[in-house]
């Protein structure tokens, strides 16, 4: 697999002008996602993942839009597109979104169109974006249902999703993000509605068609179980920005970052004292009232006082590559009053 960078962010602003003030939900976020690997984008609800994924496919919803940084995409590496710089619904940005870059919803029931049966909606996408006959995009259609798990995909093809269960539909989501075999597919917490079986052929299913297609993956999850099943890299993000940046072993054997370390200590271990999983204090902070200074400081337990509230620190990179953006490591600037 080829290391070299399918999409790259370069400080992503993407705000929501309200009535109340305006919400920073990405706040200058900068990664890269490599070409073949699978990039897992972790923490807690409210950090801005969704909004990411969302961002790099132009469908933020209003009143939010990108208002500042880059999203350049690589569909070969002598080729480069400025996704920022193309308009929502122009020709190329249609076709680069669900054709060459997928993306699985966390909520099915709001993203399939409730008027359409479920085949009718794969199979025009298939159509739309590959060029097939009617017959054949019927035949993908059924062949995709069965490989996520459909049972008699056949005659499921003209059920509607207020017809399916949750997990059904959360399926048939996952089937068209993956139907017309994208470079890049974004997952949002594609697993959540699933039981564990069928989370695992999930799983499986899009690690095959990874190392098929080298197809890049963007995973957003809650489920650290699953990070340390399938990533390469992990993001750990926080309030709009990313906290940390590294490969999957380091993440879990040597984090750097605070937020990092106590989302580690908050989930279960194996063999582990059967003592109370230490939670993370306080809440992630209202968009209106951001802290000055580093972001994690009012819930941090290695806050250092008289800087930390009025410092705000930058992204340290270090010789292995991995990033974080903590005083701790000595990188820091002026807090913007």
């Amino acid at each position: 697999m080829s290391e070299t960078p399918l999409i790259e962010l370069e400080g992503l602003r993407t705000h929501f002008f309200t009535d109340e003030g305006v919400v920073k939900a990405l706040d200058g976020v900068t990664f890269s996602v490599p070409r073949g690997r699978t990039l897992c984008v972790v923490g807690e609800s409210g950090c801005g993942k969704s909004v990411t994924g969302r961002s790099i496919l132009q469908i933020v919803d209003r009143p939010g839009r990108i208002v500042e940084g880059r999203i350049l995409y690589h569909p070969t590496p002598h080729e480069t597109i400025d996704i920022t710089a193309l308009r929502p619904m122009s020709r190329q940005m249609r076709t680069i979104r669900g054709g060459e870059i997928g993306m699985i919803f966390q909520e099915p029931m709001t993203s399939l169109g409730p008027i359409q049966t479920i085949g009718k909606q794969i199979s025009e996408t298939i159509r739309i974006h590959k060029g097939v006959s009617k017959a054949e995009a019927r035949n993908q259609t059924i062949e995709w249902l069965a490989r996520v798990g459909i049972p008699r995909p056949e005659t499921r093809l003209g059920a509607y999703p207020f017809e399916l269960s949750g997990g059904m539909r959360q399926r048939v989501m996952i089937a068209l993000g993956l139907c017309c075999r994208p470079k890049l597919l974004i997952a949002d917490e594609p697993t959540t509605a699933l039981d564990v079986t069928t989370q695992a052929v999930i799983l499986d299913l899009i690690r095959e068609l990874q190392e098929e297609m080298d197809m890049a993956v963007m995973f957003i999850t809650h489920d650290l179980g699953v990070v340390a099943q399938i990533a390469d890299d992990v993001v750990v993000m926080y309030l709009g920005r990313v906290a940390e940046r590294a490969g999957v072993e380091t993440i879990f054997d040597a984090p750097r970052h605070p937020y990092t370390r106590a989302l580690m200590r908050s989930i279960p271990r194996l063999g582990g004292s059967r003592e109370p999983l230490e939670a993370i204090r306080g809440m992630v902070p209202h968009p209106f009232r951001r802290p000055s200074g580093c972001s994690f400081h009012p819930r941090c337990p290695e806050v250092i006082a008289g800087r930390c509230e009025s410092l705000d620190p930058d992204l340290r990179e270090f010789g292995d590559g991995s990033q974080v953006r903590c005083l701790l490591y000595g990188s820091q600037t002026e807090a913007q009053q």
